[in-house]
């Protein structure tokens, strides 16, 4: 069963300091709870972030990250959930105040008696680490 999970939020910080949190590839390991280590083999397309929570084991493929239109892709090859497709899009916008808007998206594919439980971790822990990313760049503003 193909799902997809969007999660938006405004930010107290510029889309600047967002893009480039973003396309920085690594940091995950301060941004989400759930992730113990981020380790980055390469760099920008092709490079792969591999990470270690608890439960196992994360690979991404990085597939895409446009400066022109601020969006970030990668392709999940290896992951603890059960889950066959895992690919994220992370865009960030300007907002009519000067903030930044991101917009984190997930398209998976899943058995359809999992699609309900994925969709909420997937949810849960991707609003926890934009709150992350926007604590840690307020706190280096």
């Amino acid at each position: 069963m193909l799902t997809k999970q969007a999660i938006t939020k405004k930010l107290d910080t510029s889309s600047e300091k967002a893009w480039a949190a973003i396309r920085g590839i690594d940091g995950l390991d301060r941004w989400f709870p759930i992730i113990e280590t981020c380790r980055v083999e390469g760099s920008g397309v092709g490079a792969h972030r591999h990470m270690t929570l608890e439960g196992g084991q994360i690979t991404d493929l990085i597939e895409a990250v446009d400066d022109s239109r601020r969006r970030f892709i990668y392709l999940r090859t290896t992951s603890p959930f059960p889950v066959t497709h895992y690919r994220g899009t992370v865009e960030i916008f300007d907002s009519y105040d000067g903030r930044a808007v991101v917009a984190w998206t997930i398209d998976f594919e899943s058995q359809p008696q999992d699609s309900q439980a994925v969709a909420a971790l997937v949810k849960q822990a991707i609003s926890d680490g934009i709150d992350g990313m926007e604590r840690e760049l307020k706190a280096g503003a």
